[in-house]
């Protein structure tokens, strides 16, 4: 399995279709979106065949080998299409260059977390380690790990002081993972306490946009195909909610319900997620995607579900919810006998 970083989310049409044709000769064949708006390509041979590798990076997915595990950017979906306060679709760009830029951030964490929130509240809560939060078009204030400590920063500074924050965390880090992990905050500033993240943008149309649920967050060729024509091979937007936004698609909701992709907020997908399961994973005790689909198809429990093929529980949801781990035919059927 190969993780391609995709920072805030924004990507294009037709490099996501690039993708969805290297994994279709070199892997599966299907793109999986993950829980921090990057996407996945699965069943690659043990060792990455170096044309996928010089592929992936004529796509433009692949800047600097050395930095790709550290850019690790969530933005607030819908930033500069509809709502928010500012449009931090520049900052997404300024932030990743700077992160290139400096070639010490190479060491940081593969888990560490850059989140940009608009001032929706949407992203604010996903767990960063640093980040920004718009309080209009030109400010914002700094969001510093879980112990919620913030400052007052400009918009056109942030890149450049959350660089700088990085590179504090990596002369103070032993072996933490993350900012909270630290003895002591690494920024003095007002402590204030921050919702957790808000409902996920609801499948749909907003504006003259349309978001579309992506079913376990995998993307078949065909459904590729569809999201390239749908926006001219233009701006899309991956969300950390395994969805996908579509600038100006509102028109074609009826075309993406037709290639699979949910567009109806009420939809049984839009509760029920899975790790990919057997057989593309070897920890894997269960084929999570088929019982996923058959508790689809029964209507669903009512209730935010997640299958895990095994106690690692990847791509949990961080709200609560029914969980799952390696379940049977017959968990489902008592799952649905207790559906309210």
């Amino acid at each position: 399995m190969v993780r391609v970083r995709v920072p805030g989310g924004q990507t294009t049409g037709r490099a996501l279709r690039d993708l969805s044709r290297l994994a279709e000769t070199y892997g599966s064949g299907l793109l999986q979106l993950t829980s921090r708006a990057s996407v996945q390509v699965r069943g690659l041979p043990a060792v990455v065949p170096e044309p996928f590798e010089d592929a992936v990076q004529r796509a433009g997915f692949l800047p600097s080998a050395a930095h790709e595990r550290v850019r690790n950017v969530v933005a607030s979906p819908l930033t500069g299409l509809v709502g928010g306060r500012a449009d931090l679709r520049p900052l997404v760009a300024r932030l990743d260059q700077a992160l290139l830029a400096e070639p010490r951030l190479a060491e940081l964490p593969g888990r560490f977390l850059f989140v940009l929130d608009d001032g929706r509240g949407d992203v604010a809560g996903l767990g960063g380690d640093l980040g920004y939060r718009a309080l209009d078009a030109g400010r914002g204030e700094l969001l510093v790990g879980d112990r919620r400590r913030t400052r007052p920063v400009r918009l056109v500074e942030a890149a450049e002081t959350l660089v700088s924050l990085a590179l504090g965390f990596l002369e103070r880090r032993t072996e933490e993972w993350h900012v909270r992990q630290l003895d002591g905050p690494l920024v003095e500033g007002t402590e204030a306490t921050l919702r957790e993240a808000t409902s996920p943008t609801a499948p749909g149309v907003v504006g003259d946009h349309l978001v579309v649920d992506v079913p376990l967050g995998l993307l078949a060729p065909s459904q590729v195909e569809a999201v390239h024509e749908a926006v001219g091979g233009g701006p899309v937007v991956v969300t950390p909610w395994r969805s996908l936004v579509l600038p100006s698609a509102a028109p074609l909701r009826s075309t993406m319900e037709s290639a699979g992709l949910v567009t109806e907020p009420d939809h049984a997908w839009n509760l029920v997620s899975a790790c990919v399961g057997a057989p593309w994973c070897g920890n894997g005790r269960a084929d999570t995607q088929t019982l996923a689909a058959q508790l689809v198809a029964a209507g669903g429990a009512g209730r935010r579900t997640h299958l895990s093929g095994c106690e690692r529980r990847c791509g949990a949801p961080v709200e609560p919810h029914v969980d799952l781990v390696a379940p049977t035919r017959v968990d489902l059927a008592e799952l649905l006998l207790t559906r309210a």
